[in-house]
């Protein structure tokens, strides 16, 4: 009988040690990174990240969120994740104006600075940092077909990609 009770409480010590053990949100690894956890919506269903900083969010559904300009967020975000940055971003476009240009790389030159710039590949838009404390509120693309990717020409060799709001 002693023999059954340790292996019994064993197994629930165990089991408590694994639900404790839960690894950190995305937004705990932001913030960790030097990133403002704002930086991804709510709404996120699962994320990886792999010992060389590679990450994939996975949203619930494709959607855009109001920062100082229309943020868009497609259903997975990649990129490659450092401190203070974030490179290789596929899956987050910004809005000018008209136009929604994808964003290649997120960066916060120094934190006391206020500033997050957003790499578009030709120009940097810059953003409060402040606009990025709390992870926002996603509106889900009801029409997605409304946004059309053009190819604008460029200096180098691999044009950046546009999408053009009709």
């Amino acid at each position: 009988m002693p023999l059954r009770c340790s292996l019994l409480l064993g197994f629930v010590l165990g089991m408590a040690v694994i639900v404790l053990a839960q690894p950190p949100s995305i937004y705990e690894v932001l913030s960790a990174n030097g990133l403002p956890m704002g930086l991804i919506p709510r709404g996120v269903t699962d994320y990886t990240l792999d010992d060389y900083g590679r990450f994939e969010v996975h949203l619930g559904q494709a959607c855009n969120a109001k920062f100082e300009d229309e943020i868009h967020f497609d259903m997975n975000v990649s990129g490659v994740l450092r401190y203070g940055q974030m490179e290789e971003v596929d899956g987050i476009a910004a809005q000018d104006l008209f136009l929604w240009f994808p964003v290649k790389g997120i960066r916060v030159d120094v934190p006391s600075s206020g500033l997050v710039y957003f790499d578009v590949g030709v120009v940097s838009k810059e953003f409060s940092f402040s606009s990025f404390d709390t992870p926002r509120e996603c509106t889900a693309i009801v029409h997605p077909e409304h946004i059309l990717p053009i190819r604008v020409p460029d200096h180098h060799d691999d044009a950046p990609l546009l999408l053009l709001d009709s």
